[in-house]
């Protein structure tokens, strides 16, 4: 059981991110975000993520260096919050942060709920939705089917190379969110820069790779008859999240998307504005900032932000307030809704 006896009180968290190197992947983190990469294609920037295939490690503080799968075992509720008990006995933070840089089309591919996964591949299943940070004039994802389709006709349809007549391409611009429940087969296309908020997951069943080799001159692995399996065939057609203004006031705040494992909000804050919130021990709250500069300020300490950054409140963290620094700044703030 997590004890923090003989722990450092809890503070607003930074962290090193994990870079991944994939064939689809490219440079935008550097020459749009300004980060420093390493030589080659950089596809996914894991954020914060507790996920063995991928744990990040705090950057400054107390428990610099720590992962946060140690801090969530030395924590527990006072990481992230009694709405999340269940990722305390598991064992694992709840939701994965990511950035993707898409500079070529992501296979057609699926992810797998709960059930399924827990049974098929020992790991949760994968919700997750989609911010876009940055996009080309023409780029678009794949969202779902563009019309009512049978599995025999997607499994007919992939075997005769046929398979993206059916289905929805979606224009996709800067500031555009999508909400992307597991079951739902997707594609992200070229040119785009996304922010990724998922379960903390790794299971992906591709149907279908491009017909591309990686740099060994090897195909990737399909998983036709596992998607097969998951695939929700009812997603017809869908679009972009439209976003539900909350409150009438300053700052400028709305809802993007909710469902069982996160809720997403965009804040947006004038200059010499200011967002109040609690970390009232209920649940862990992640901010990034998108545009501009922000300030954090807490009992638990200060943090300045310069896009794009995230920063990890931790649920016993108590009041904070961020507010926008030499302008107006844009925030997205992420939380997991209360149980029902």
């Amino acid at each position: 059981m997590p004890s923090d006896r003989h722990s450092p009180p809890l503070y607003p968290l930074r962290f090193d991110p994990v870079l991944k190197a994939y064939v689809w992947g490219g440079r935008a983190f550097e020459s749009i975000l300004g980060r420093q990469l390493p030589p080659g294609k950089v596809a996914e920037s894991w954020e914060i993520s507790d996920h063995p295939h991928g744990a990040t490690a705090i950057a400054g503080g107390a428990r610099d260096g720590a992962s946060l799968g140690a801090l969530l075992s030395d924590y527990g509720s006072q990481l992230v919050g009694r709405r999340n008990a269940a990722a305390v006995a598991r064992r694992r933070f709840p939701l994965l942060i990511k950035l993707l840089d898409a500079n070529d089309w992501l296979s057609v591919q699926v992810h797998p709920g709960d059930e399924y996964a827990r049974v098929r591949e020992n790991d949760l299943g994968k919700s997750e939705m989609w911010l876009v940070l940055h996009a080309a004039p023409e780029a678009e994802i794949i969202l779902g089917f563009q019309r009512e389709t049978q599995p025999h006709e997607l499994e007919e349809a992939l075997e005769g190379g046929r398979v993206d007549s059916l289905l929805h391409r979606v224009p996709a611009r800067r500031g555009d969110v999508f909400f992307v429940p597991a079951g739902t087969v997707h594609a992200i296309g070229p040119g785009l820069l996304l922010a990724e908020i998922q379960q903390a997951s790794d299971v992906t069943y591709r149907l279908f790779d491009w017909n591309r080799k990686d740099d060994a001159g090897r195909a990737r692995e399909l998983n036709v008859a596992q998607a097969l399996e998951v695939i929700d065939f009812t997603t017809i057609r869908p679009g972009p999240v439209k976003p539900v203004r909350l409150g009438t006031g300053a700052p400028e705040h709305e809802l993007l998307a909710e469902c069982a494992y996160f809720r997403t909000e965009r804040v947006r804050i004038g200059q010499d504005s200011s967002f109040r919130g609690a970390c009232d021990g209920s649940t862990f709250e992640i901010w990034a900032l998108l545009e501009g500069s922000a300030a954090f300020e807490s009992s638990g300490g200060a943090a300045a932000l310069e896009a794009v950054s995230w920063l990890l409140l931790p649920a016993a963290l108590g009041d904070f307030a961020v507010r926008s620094v030499d302008g107006a700044a844009e925030l997205l703030r992420v939380l997991t809704p209360e149980l029902s």
